[in-house]
């Protein structure tokens, strides 16, 4: 089973991610990803690597199969893909769903559907349970579904690329501190808001992200070019 470092999870899950949400900038530039990582939005925990950080995750996941690195067209700079499908023998739907949870952590079902939704189209909760069904199959499952909380209604996924999970460190369900009950409240209510909301927000960064990535390229390129007529 490969058993990926915080890091190397974070570098991947947001290869994947933003290989699905912002296609034109894909594969990624080392400054593209490094800011991909460092979202404030759409991630749990929020982090704040240094580029030193991402290179040593991207050499661990090039080492477990999992990551590439190569000069494409049309540019000069080193840039980074994922080949976590070929790699681990998954489907679409599967890196999806486990790069919302390496991203975001422990998900319900219905989060799941939510939060991938620029990943991968769902049509139903039912086909997001059987994706999850085949990330568990097996001698060594890509995902476990984690005991219910107190108060909590749903069960929630996590995944297993970094080891054994802990489930004390599941989180608690939108609200739970301040003594929400999902039992109580219509489905959705609150948390599918609250989604809703991510999810512009997700667009807009993806989109912001993406234009930094061409500058970030379009300026290397430049300094190439000085540095030869130079």
């Amino acid at each position: 089973m490969i058993e990926l470092t915080a890091e190397e999870v974070r570098v991947l899950g947001s290869l994947v991610e933003k290989e699905r949400t912002v296609p034109d900038s894909y594969p990624l530039s080392l400054n593209s990803l490094l800011l991909a990582c460092n979202q404030r939005t759409n991630r749990d925990p929020v982090v704040d690597y240094s580029e030193a950080t991402v290179e040593t995750a991207l050499s661990g996941l090039r080492d477990h199969g999992l990551a590439r690195r190569g000069v494409y067209a049309g540019s000069r700079v080193p840039k980074h893909r994922h080949v976590i499908e070929e790699t681990l023998g998954i489907d679409p739907a599967g890196s999806a769903i486990l790069s919302v949870l390496m991203l975001r952590g422990p998900q319900t079902v219905g989060e799941l559907k939510l939060r991938t939704e620029r990943m991968h189209g769902f049509a139903s909760l039912d086909d997001v349970e059987q994706a999850i069904d085949r990330l568990a199959a097996g001698e060594e499952p890509y995902v476990v579904r984690l005991p219910r909380r107190p108060g909590q209604k749903e069960l929630r996924i996590a995944h297993r690329l970094g080891g054994d999970v802990d489930a004390v460190r599941d989180p608690q369900p939108d609200g739970a501190a301040d003594g929400y009950d999902e039992e109580r409240n219509p489905a959705g209510s609150r948390s599918d808001r609250v989604v809703a909301l991510e999810l512009n927000v997700a667009a807009l960064e993806a989109r912001v992200g993406s234009l930094e990535g061409q500058l970030g390229a379009l300026r290397a390129e430049f300094d190439a070019l000085r540095a030869e007529l130079e």
